[in-house]
C-alpha cells in the first residue's frame, strides 16, 4: 500500500498542522497518524485485592492486641528515624498505644515506630525480627506480603489485648 507523507513543505520536522506529526494520506484517500505512545502515570502501587489484603491485616492486628497500627510508604527523606518519628506522633493522643511500619522503597529503608504502651508489649528484638522478615519479602518483590507478615508477627509478639 503507498501513501503520501503529509507535510507543509519540504522540510520533513514541520509539523501538518490538521494532524501532527507522522500523517500520511494512504491509496484510498484515508489518513493514517502515527502517535506516540506515553506510559499511563503511576497510580496507586496496590491492586485493589493487595489493599484489601492490607486493611485486613492491620484491622485483625488492631482487634487481636488493641493496639493502633498504621502503615506508611514513600520517602523519609535525609533522616529517615526522625520523619518516621515525626509521623507516629502526628497520629496524636493514640500515639502511645500505636506502632507505625514507615517504608522508604527507593531508599531502601524500614523503620518500625513505637508509642510509650506500645514498645512495652512489642520489645526491639520483635520488631527487628519483623523488619528482618519485610526486608526478605521486598527483595523478592513482595512489598504486601512483607507487611502483612510484619503485621502478623508484630501481632504475635504483643499478644492480646488485655482485657480490663
Amino acid at each position: 500500500m503507498a501513501g503520501e507523507v503529509i507535510r507543509a513543505d519540504a522540510d520533513p520536522t514541520v509539523e501538518d498542522p490538521e494532524h501532527g506529526y507522522g500523517a500520511a494520506v494512504t491509496a484510498s484517500g484515508r489518513i493514517s497518524v502515527a502517535k506516540q505512545k506515553t506510559p499511563p502515570p503511576a497510580g496507586l502501587p496496590f491492586t485493589t485485592v493487595q489493599l484489601t489484603r492490607l486493611d485486613e491485616a492491620l484491622t485483625l492486628s488492631a482487634r487481636a492486641t488493641g493496639l493502633g497500627f498504621s502503615v506508611y510508604l514513600g520517602d523519609l527523606g535525609e533522616d529517615t528515624r526522625d520523619r518516621a518519628e515525626e509521623l507516629h506522633a502526628g497520629i496524636g493522643a493514640a500515639s502511645a498505644e500505636s506502632v507505625l511500619i514507615a517504608v522508604s522503597p527507593g531508599q531502601r529503608k524500614v523503620e518500625i515506630v513505637t508509642g510509650a504502651e506500645a514498645a512495652r508489649r512489642l520489645p526491639d528484638r520483635g520488631c527487628n525480627l519483623a523488619v528482618m522478615s519485610m526486608v526478605a519479602s521486598f527483595k523478592e518483590g513482595d512489598l504486601i506480603g512483607g507487611l502483612v507478615s510484619a503485621l502478623r508477627m508484630l501481632s504475635d509478639q504483643a499478644g492480646e489485648a488485655h482485657r480490663r
